[in-house]
């Protein structure tokens, strides 16, 4: 699958990284082309350059930018992004002292602001949910069991974009609702990471049904 990448950060490396090695074509797109070129080396991509050629590029497109900043590049590359899957892969998260908290707006979600700047675009909430190092593993399991990414979105086409990229780095695909919902994993996100910060161990807080009702 041919795959944009829209940053030159660690989430732009790791994810970019997996699809390549997974054998997806990878052009890393950035404001310094510079980094862009140092990025795509680093990750084996097949090419680097601006935003608008990793746009063009990518029958799905990963915004790895900051939360703040993603829905105007979003708007900036509109008409470039009609009909392609745009996954959203930020979280916006201000810290206090008491862990982080949620700067979404009155739109719900980034994912939902993402959607009103690219109107042509099939937006997915995706890949929020873990630290940029999960990414940089190949095939990621733990206790036996593959790691699942939720996902959102209101298109189908994007949809099965996203299992396949999902599947592809050996993941599984848990599709959780429409875009409204995308809200719910921006808030898990916080929570999570207010855990971890904490100290805490967010996977001991979510047994399965199976392991409760065991006899």
């Amino acid at each position: 699958m041919r795959i944009g990448i829209l940053g030159t950060g660690g989430m732009a490396a790791a994810l970019g990284g997996a699809w390549a090695a997974a054998g997806h074509d990878v052009v890393i797109g950035g404001r310094s082309r510079e980094r862009a070129e140092r990025t795509a080396e680093r990750i084996g991509a097949v090419g680097h350059g601006g935003l608008e050629e990793a746009a063009r590029h990518g029958e799905a497109v990963l915004v790895a930018v900051p939360a703040a900043a993603a829905p105007h590049l979003v708007g900036g590359l509109a008409g470039s992004l009609i009909g392609r899957t745009v996954i959203d892969c930020t979280n916006p998260l201000v810290p206090t002292a008491e862990g982080p908290v949620l700067d979404t707006g009155d739109t719900g979600s980034v994912a939902r602001r993402l959607a009103a700047a690219g109107p042509g675009a099939y937006v997915v909430k995706a890949f929020n949910l873990c630290h940029v190092s999960i990414w940089t593993l190949r095939s990621p399991t733990f206790e036996n069991v593959p790691l699942a990414v939720p996902f959102c979105t209101d298109h189908p086409t994007a949809a099965a974009t996203t299992a396949t990229l999902i599947s592809s780095i050996g993941c599984t695909p848990a599709p959780c609702g429409g875009l409204a919902r995308a809200a719910y994993l921006e808030a898990t996100a916080a929570l999570v990471i207010g855990l971890w910060w904490a100290g805490g161990q967010p996977r001991a807080a979510f047994p399965s049904p199976g392991e409760a009702l065991r006899p």
